[in-house]
Parts: C-alpha cells; structure tokens; sequence
C-alpha cells in the first residue's frame, strides 16, 4: 500500500511454522466465535527494529523462542477497523493498522509453547492447522491481509 500511513499503527504479524508444514493458530481470550483464532501480532516499539519487534510479540503471545526466520512481506500492508470494533486502539486515534508479517519455522519442542509467558495472555487455546485455514477462522476485517500473507508465505506450507 502505498500513501499516507500515519494514521495506521505499526505493527507485526507472525506466521509460526511447524517443521510438517501445519502453522501455529491462537483463540483470542475471551472473544466468541467463530472468527476467534489468528496468527500471532502486535504493535511495534518506537525504534524497534521489525524483526525485533516480530521476536518479542512471538515470545510475549506464544512462549516461542526456538524458531528460525523463513521470510517476510514487502512492504505494508494495511486494514481499518470497523466502526464497531472494541477496543483502544480506534480510541487513540488509530484508524487502523499497517503490518509487515515474517515467517518462522518452530525449532522447539511443544511444551515451549506457554500462552502466558508474558502474564496477560492474548490467547486461550491454540492448535496447528493448514495455512489457507487461516482464511475461514479470523475476523472478516483481516481476511485482505491474511489472504496476502497466506500467498506471500504459501511455499513454506510444503
């Protein structure tokens, strides 16, 4: 996307790769169905480095540290909040949010996976699942960025 994106917060997204292929899918705490389940993301410290930031929103929301960097998006890629959307974020003048994603493959073993190492977990469940299966479970208003990290990162589903 290209213009003005000041009013977008900057952020990143995580795809989380098992080693077979299946990615890594969280249920947001306290957030009915059915579009409940998302990648790992989160906003970007003032001069944070992005890969730095991707790092820290892993381990902070999934307890992932063993996990070797497979690829990134060009660029960023946006979307608005709905004029219904709860939250702060739209109260703190945000409009919406502009994200690089990154791809990484999980080195670790299962029991690393601790939904909450950083206190207040952003997730309540997760599970593998098959990439394009991200499409059909977020939230409608993310599915544009989902369906362009899903072909962005499609060759890393084997």
């Amino acid at each position: 996307m290209s213009g003005d994106l000041s009013a977008y917060r900057p952020n990143v997204g995580v795809v989380l790769f098992h080693p077979d292929g299946r990615v890594w899918l969280g249920r947001r705490n306290n957030t009915p169905g059915p579009y409940n389940w998302q990648f790992p993301q989160g906003g970007v410290d003032a001069g944070e480095d992005l890969i730095q930031a991707a790092r820290r929103e892993l381990a902070e929301e999934t307890g992932v540290t063993s996990a070797t960097l497979l690829g990134r998006t060009d660029g960023w890629l946006t979307y608005d909040f709905p004029p219904d959307h709860q939250g702060g974020k739209p109260a703190r003048g945000w409009k919406g949010q502009r994200q690089v994603w990154f791809a990484f493959r999980f080195d670790g073993e299962e029991a690393e996976i601790d939904l909450m190492a950083h206190g207040e977990p952003e997730f309540d469940a997760w599970r593998w699942g098959k990439l394009s299966e991200a499409l059909e479970v977020v939230v409608p208003f993310k599915r544009p960025t989902y369906e362009a990290v899903v072909r962005a990162f499609h060759d890393f589903a084997g």
